[in-house]
Protein backbone atom coordinates (compact mmCIF):
# COMPACT_ATOMS: atom_id res chain seq x y z
CA UNK A 1 0.00 0.00 0.00
CA UNK A 2 1.42 3.44 -0.95
CA UNK A 3 1.17 5.54 2.22
CA UNK A 4 2.04 8.91 3.71
CA UNK A 5 1.28 10.82 6.90
CA UNK A 6 -0.44 14.17 6.46
CA UNK A 7 -2.31 17.14 7.84
CA UNK A 8 -5.46 17.94 5.90
CA UNK A 9 -6.92 21.43 5.65
CA UNK A 10 -10.60 21.65 6.67
CA UNK A 11 -13.29 22.34 4.07
CA UNK A 12 -13.54 26.09 4.71
CA UNK A 13 -9.77 26.44 4.16
CA UNK A 14 -9.98 24.31 1.00
CA UNK A 15 -12.76 26.66 -0.18
CA UNK A 16 -10.40 29.64 0.25
CA UNK A 17 -7.63 27.81 -1.58
CA UNK A 18 -10.01 26.91 -4.43
CA UNK A 19 -10.73 30.61 -4.98
CA UNK A 20 -6.99 31.35 -5.09
CA UNK A 21 -6.36 28.47 -7.51
CA UNK A 22 -9.11 29.74 -9.81
CA UNK A 23 -7.30 33.09 -9.85
CA UNK A 24 -3.94 31.46 -10.65
CA UNK A 25 -5.45 29.39 -13.46
CA UNK A 26 -6.30 32.66 -15.20
CA UNK A 27 -2.63 33.57 -15.57
CA UNK A 28 -0.96 33.10 -18.98
CA UNK A 29 0.46 29.61 -19.46
CA UNK A 30 -1.60 28.01 -16.68
CA UNK A 31 -2.64 25.22 -19.04
CA UNK A 32 0.94 23.93 -19.10
CA UNK A 33 0.68 23.01 -15.42
CA UNK A 34 -1.11 19.96 -14.01
CA UNK A 35 -3.19 21.44 -11.20
CA UNK A 36 -3.90 19.25 -8.20
CA UNK A 37 -7.52 18.80 -7.19
CA UNK A 38 -9.12 19.34 -3.80
CA UNK A 39 -8.79 15.68 -2.79
CA UNK A 40 -5.02 16.05 -3.15
CA UNK A 41 -4.58 19.14 -0.99
CA UNK A 42 -2.60 18.17 2.09
CA UNK A 43 0.61 18.85 3.96
CA UNK A 44 2.66 15.67 3.63
CA UNK A 45 4.46 15.03 6.92
CA UNK A 46 6.28 11.86 5.86
CA UNK A 47 6.09 9.87 2.64
CA UNK A 48 6.42 6.13 3.25
CA UNK A 49 6.06 4.73 -0.26
CA UNK A 50 4.99 1.12 -0.60
CA UNK A 51 4.34 -0.33 2.86
CA UNK A 52 3.70 -4.07 3.27
CA UNK A 53 0.16 -4.75 4.53
CA UNK A 54 1.48 -6.60 7.59
CA UNK A 55 3.47 -3.51 8.69
CA UNK A 56 0.51 -1.08 8.50
CA UNK A 57 -1.01 -1.92 11.93
CA UNK A 58 2.30 -1.37 13.76
CA UNK A 59 2.93 1.85 11.82
CA UNK A 60 -0.58 3.00 12.72
CA UNK A 61 0.11 2.30 16.41
CA UNK A 62 3.29 4.37 16.27
CA UNK A 63 1.47 7.23 14.53
CA UNK A 64 -1.28 7.11 17.17
CA UNK A 65 1.42 7.51 19.87
CA UNK A 66 3.04 10.36 17.92
CA UNK A 67 -0.33 12.12 17.69
CA UNK A 68 -0.98 11.73 21.44
CA UNK A 69 2.38 13.42 22.16
CA UNK A 70 1.51 16.49 20.05
CA UNK A 71 -0.87 19.21 21.16
CA UNK A 72 -3.29 20.80 18.67
CA UNK A 73 -1.82 23.88 16.99
CA UNK A 74 -2.86 26.68 14.64
CA UNK A 75 -1.94 26.86 10.99
CA UNK A 76 -2.91 28.96 7.97
CA UNK A 77 -2.10 28.82 4.28
CA UNK A 78 0.17 31.64 3.18
CA UNK A 79 2.48 32.52 0.33
CA UNK A 80 3.97 30.00 -2.02
CA UNK A 81 7.03 28.75 -3.80
CA UNK A 82 8.43 26.19 -6.18
CA UNK A 83 10.54 23.06 -6.17
CA UNK A 84 12.71 21.76 -8.98
CA UNK A 85 12.82 24.74 -11.35
CA UNK A 86 9.09 24.94 -11.76
CA UNK A 87 8.30 21.24 -11.55
CA UNK A 88 6.13 21.81 -8.47
CA UNK A 89 4.21 24.89 -7.33
CA UNK A 90 3.12 25.01 -3.71
CA UNK A 91 1.32 27.08 -1.10
CA UNK A 92 3.14 27.55 2.19
CA UNK A 93 2.05 27.86 5.79
CA UNK A 94 2.19 30.36 8.63
CA UNK A 95 1.30 29.97 12.28
CA UNK A 96 2.71 27.20 14.44
CA UNK A 97 4.93 25.89 11.65
CA UNK A 98 7.47 24.66 14.22
CA UNK A 99 4.77 22.36 15.65
CA UNK A 100 4.00 21.09 12.14
CA UNK A 101 7.72 20.43 11.65
CA UNK A 102 7.86 18.54 14.97
CA UNK A 103 4.85 16.43 13.99
CA UNK A 104 6.53 15.65 10.65
CA UNK A 105 9.65 14.52 12.51
CA UNK A 106 7.56 12.22 14.69
CA UNK A 107 5.78 10.78 11.64
CA UNK A 108 9.13 10.07 10.01
CA UNK A 109 10.52 8.54 13.23
CA UNK A 110 7.48 6.26 13.45
CA UNK A 111 8.38 4.76 10.07
CA UNK A 112 12.07 4.43 10.86
CA UNK A 113 11.22 2.61 14.12
CA UNK A 114 9.11 0.20 12.09
CA UNK A 115 12.06 -0.44 9.79
CA UNK A 116 10.66 1.38 6.76
CA UNK A 117 13.38 2.84 4.51
CA UNK A 118 12.98 6.61 4.63
CA UNK A 119 16.03 7.57 2.60
CA UNK A 120 18.08 10.61 3.45
CA UNK A 121 16.60 12.88 6.12
CA UNK A 122 15.88 16.39 4.82
CA UNK A 123 14.71 19.38 6.83
CA UNK A 124 10.93 19.62 6.65
CA UNK A 125 9.49 22.32 4.40
CA UNK A 126 5.80 23.00 5.04
CA UNK A 127 4.08 23.02 1.66
CA UNK A 128 0.84 22.02 0.00
CA UNK A 129 1.41 21.18 -3.68
CA UNK A 130 -1.07 22.87 -6.02
CA UNK A 131 0.47 22.21 -9.45
CA UNK A 132 3.14 20.11 -11.14
CA UNK A 133 4.91 19.96 -14.47
CA UNK A 134 6.90 17.22 -16.15
CA UNK A 135 9.15 19.88 -17.62
CA UNK A 136 10.96 22.87 -16.22
CA UNK A 137 8.67 25.88 -16.34
CA UNK A 138 9.03 29.47 -15.30
CA UNK A 139 6.50 29.61 -12.47
CA UNK A 140 7.75 32.92 -11.07
CA UNK A 141 4.51 34.71 -12.04
CA UNK A 142 2.54 32.15 -9.98
CA UNK A 143 4.93 32.40 -7.04
CA UNK A 144 4.67 36.20 -7.23
CA UNK A 145 0.85 35.97 -7.32
CA UNK A 146 0.92 33.70 -4.26
CA UNK A 147 3.19 36.06 -2.31
CA UNK A 148 0.21 38.03 -1.02
CA UNK A 149 -2.01 35.02 -0.40
CA UNK A 150 -2.96 34.65 3.26
CA UNK A 151 -5.74 32.24 4.11
CA UNK A 152 -7.66 32.00 7.34
CA UNK A 153 -6.34 29.94 10.22
CA UNK A 154 -7.54 26.67 11.69
CA UNK A 155 -6.63 24.39 14.54
CA UNK A 156 -4.79 21.30 13.40
CA UNK A 157 -6.37 18.64 15.57
CA UNK A 158 -5.33 15.37 13.98
CA UNK A 159 -2.70 13.36 12.17
CA UNK A 160 -3.86 11.34 9.17
CA UNK A 161 -2.42 8.25 7.49
CA UNK A 162 -3.31 8.42 3.81
CA UNK A 163 -3.19 5.92 0.98
CA UNK A 164 -2.54 7.14 -2.54
CA UNK A 165 -3.45 5.21 -5.64
CA UNK A 166 -1.57 6.42 -8.67
CA UNK A 167 -3.40 6.85 -11.99
CA UNK A 168 -3.38 3.64 -14.00
CA UNK A 169 -5.58 4.52 -16.98
CA UNK A 170 -3.04 6.64 -18.83
CA UNK A 171 -5.72 9.29 -19.37
CA UNK A 172 -4.05 12.74 -19.44
CA UNK A 173 -4.88 14.81 -16.40
CA UNK A 174 -6.01 11.88 -14.26
CA UNK A 175 -5.25 12.56 -10.59
CA UNK A 176 -4.10 10.13 -7.90
CA UNK A 177 -6.88 8.95 -5.59
CA UNK A 178 -6.48 9.42 -1.85
CA UNK A 179 -8.17 7.65 1.03
CA UNK A 180 -7.84 7.95 4.78
CA UNK A 181 -6.41 4.80 6.37
CA UNK A 182 -6.24 6.15 9.91
CA UNK A 183 -6.84 9.39 11.83
CA UNK A 184 -5.65 10.22 15.34
CA UNK A 185 -6.47 13.23 17.49
CA UNK A 186 -3.52 15.32 18.57
CA UNK A 187 -3.05 15.25 22.32
CA UNK A 188 -5.26 12.18 22.54
CA UNK A 189 -8.43 14.28 22.61
CA UNK A 190 -11.60 13.13 20.93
Amino acid sequence: MRLFAAVLPPEHIADELAVEMDRLRQLPGAGRLRWTGRPGWHFTLAFYGEVPDDVVPALADRLARAARRAAPFTLALAGGGQFGRGRALWVGARGDVAELRLLAGRAEAAARKEGLPMGEHRPYKAHLTVARSRHELDVRPYVAALAEFAGGGWTVADLVLMRSRLPASGVPGEQPRYEVVGRWALGGAG
